[in-house]
């Protein structure tokens, strides 16, 4: 069956008509350069794990996503990252609130190997990364003028925002390698101008993160939402207690169980067999697959 690996760099209101071809080739060779991380590591025989690190962290480094460098902004004017891993035999780690880790996606891992712990917020967060050797960065590094511009414009009207000039939130990643392992990564900035330490899904291992024998989920969109209906778990349990196909499981997440608790969003998912899942219920989603023997995908909007 060989290695699969998908992608996502968040669901949104993603207009054709507000994409220009400059725009558009710039996000689909960011989503390339992430699959091609991603891959580079399986085609090695290098393990899921690792995989998603590689991927999620090439999406990190971006000022094109609301992850890492191009996170979004709070009320407060700074970024508060999260971030989660987890594995298929159990073991996960997650951080969020984070305001000094280059690639929170990596503190994330620190956490599942390094402690006894699953979650490490704020301080604590970035304390760890800082004992274990990773890239940390001053964060101001984390202080775009795309976001800047975009707090502005949302404290201006008083709102917060998810998703705006199509740039939207949340980026991860799944994977099955050569040996039938599984894992799924998760990293976003969260919501332009929320209240300092709001979390969302992302970080919440069953709701926006999730890995077991039978499937991996990386979830992105209205994370309450997501939150609420334990999203990235429910995909799981309707394969192993209804027996649904991974098709079947993930659509009626994001087509039903997501909209009723009150959001949007999409996700990706693989299973065991390599077989992937990329749906969404917005205008688009930025999105990629590779299975080993194919050729890579990418695409943005609903076709």
């Amino acid at each position: 069956m060989g290695w699969t690996i998908a992608i996502h760099g968040g669901a949104g209101t993603i207009a054709r008509a507000e994409m220009n071809a400059e725009k558009e080739q710039a996000y689909r060779d960011a989503l390339h350069a992430s699959l091609e991380a991603g891959a580079a590591v399986l085609r090695e025989g290098g393990a899921a794990e690792e995989a998603v690190l590689a991927a999620v962290a090439s999406m990190e480094d971006s000022p094109l996503f609301n992850a890492g460098h191009g996170a979004t902004l709070t009320a407060a004017g700074h970024a508060e990252l999260d971030a989660a891993l987890m594995l298929d035999d159990g073991r996960a780690g997650a951080i969020t609130g984070a305001r000094r880790i280059r690639n929170p996606v990596r503190a994330a891992q620190a956490v599942m190997r390094h402690t006894k712990h699953v979650l490490l917020q704020g301080e604590a967060a970035d304390d760890l990364a800082a004992e274990c050797g990773l890239v940390m960065a001053d964060p101001g590094y984390f202080v775009t003028p795309h976001r800047l511009a975009q707090l502005e414009k949302a404290q201006q009207s008083g709102e917060l925002v998810l998703d705006h000039d199509g740039r939207t939130g949340t980026v991860g990643a799944v994977a099955r390698d050569a040996t039938g392992a599984l894992a799924a990564a998760t990293s976003t900035g969260g919501m332009t101008n929320k209240r300092p330490g709001r979390v969302g899904d992302s970080p919440v291992i069953g709701a926006g993160t999730w890995a077991d024998p039978r499937v991996a989920v990386s979830c992105t969109g209205t994370g309450e939402a997501f939150l609420r209906c334990a999203a990235a778990h429910e995909v799981a349990a309707r394969m192993r207690l209804a027996g649904e196909t991974l098709e079947q499981a993930t659509r009626f997440v994001v087509e039903q169980a997501v909209p009723e608790a009150g959001g949007s969003g999409g996700l990706i998912a693989v299973d065991a067999a390599g077989s992937f899942a990329l749906p969404f219920n917005t205008a688009g989603m930025y999105r990629g697959a590779w299975r080993e023997g194919d050729a890579p995908e990418v695409a943005i909007f609903c076709d």
